[in-house]
């Protein structure tokens, strides 16, 4: 008995499918949810800052008040020694004898709760334990506000203490009550002045210049490391031009260097001097600066500021000029740095000599030897 064949139906042809591929989103719309996922990130790390930064305020604040104060010194290391025994055991290291300690000269380094807030919207606690060790409460203040304006990062503001930033700048060098103004109005509306921004003297080590440089040695050196010179001048400058030509008459002048300072919102002459200054150096930079006020101040400028940057500089010679008033600052530069206490030590020297001889001024003004403007 043979098996009859059965036939197979025919079989339907599968349809050919096209292959999905991934939608990719839109470039616009990727790069706005980054924004905001990088904006929130960024909010959350700053909000958990500031409010760290405080509870170490608060912390320090209660323990100084409570415990320290009104106490015998031993008294109260035994019982920061017991709470801190207690804290750590509940909530970690961060709460040691040595981390309470410095919360206490925390809260009495910047005893304004409300200044501590503001800077701790851009400090961090790692900025702060920068600047605690700082023995004078201005030059403490210079550098928490400094820090703020410019944002500088926690390995900036080390280099910058590092380097004398504050004994090199011309507000140190002014009596305590005006450097206690200019930084209460750089708290209250970010204004910068001149005597914020230059320096005296620059540090300018990093050009690796040989003892036996010349002037054009030196602008090259700049122009080589302008980045480096950019930091050293502090944030808020840009570089225009070298050897800018200033025609005058039938005569072609050359500056050596031109920069715009953002916030200060002037132009900048500096001007290289490998001598000592002299006193013919400052009708040059007048001329300069009255050139630059007639034709390259733009509208909404202040006007041009001179820095006149030499080997090195007479305190009463730069004194009796009055160099202010023309708009002009004497600096000196240091081509290689001395030893860190000896350069410590002729700041705080010159810092305290221009103190005196701001007092001997004004006492020569109320007694009426002098007048404004001699």
């Amino acid at each position: 008995m043979t098996k009859k064949a059965t036939k197979k139906a025919p079989t339907k042809p599968k349809r050919a499918t096209a292959k999905r591929t991934p939608t990719v989103a839109k470039k616009p719309l990727l790069h706005d949810i980054r924004g905001l996922i990088e904006s929130a990130r960024q909010h959350v790390a700053q909000t958990a800052n500031a409010t760290l930064t405080m509870l170490y305020w608060h912390v320090g604040e209660r323990i100084g008040r409570e415990v320290l104060k009104d106490r015998r010194a031993e008294y109260g290391e035994r019982i920061v020694v017991s709470l801190s025994r207690q804290l750590v055991q509940e909530y970690g290291k961060g709460f040691g004898v040595s981390a309470l300690t410095r919360m206490v000269k925390f809260s009495e380094a910047f005893p304004d709760q409300r200044i501590v807030a503001t800077l701790s919207q851009q400090l961090t606690w790692s900025h702060f334990v920068e600047i605690l060790p700082l023995k004078q409460p201005l030059e403490r203040e210079f550098y928490a506000e400094m820090c703020r304006i410019e944002r500088w990062s926690v390995r900036t503001l080390r280099e910058r203490i590092g380097s004398q930033m504050y004994l090199r700048t011309a507000i140190a060098k002014k009596p305590e009550n005006v450097v206690k103004a200019e930084l209460g109005q750089l708290r209250e509306d970010g204004r910068m002045t001149p005597d914020l921004v230059f320096r005296d003297p620059y540090m300018l080590d990093f050009l690796g210049l040989p003892q036996d440089h010349s002037e054009r040695d030196l602008e090259l050196a700049i122009l080589r490391e302008m980045e480096r010179m950019l930091l050293e001048l502090g944030t808020g400058f840009a570089f225009v031009a070298r050897q800018k030509r200033i025609p005058v008459d039938d005569e072609d002048f050359h500056l050596d260097l031109l920069f715009y300072h953002r916030h200060l919102k002037r132009l900048v002459a500096v001007d290289l001097k490998l001598e000592k200054f002299k006193p013919s150096h400052k009708g040059q930079m007048e001329l300069y600066l009255n050139w630059l006020d007639r034709h390259e101040r733009a509208a909404g400028e202040e006007a041009p500021i001179g820095l006149i940057l030499c080997a090195s500089a007479g305190a009463e010679q730069v004194e009796l000029l009055d160099l202010n008033a023309s708009n002009i600052r004497v600096a000196e530069y240091r081509a290689h740095i001395p030893d860190t206490k000896l350069l410590q030590k002729q700041l705080h020297r010159a810092v305290l000599l221009a103190r005196k001889s701001a007092e001997q001024r004004k006492r020569k003004y109320r007694s009426g030897e002098i007048s404004f403007g001699s």
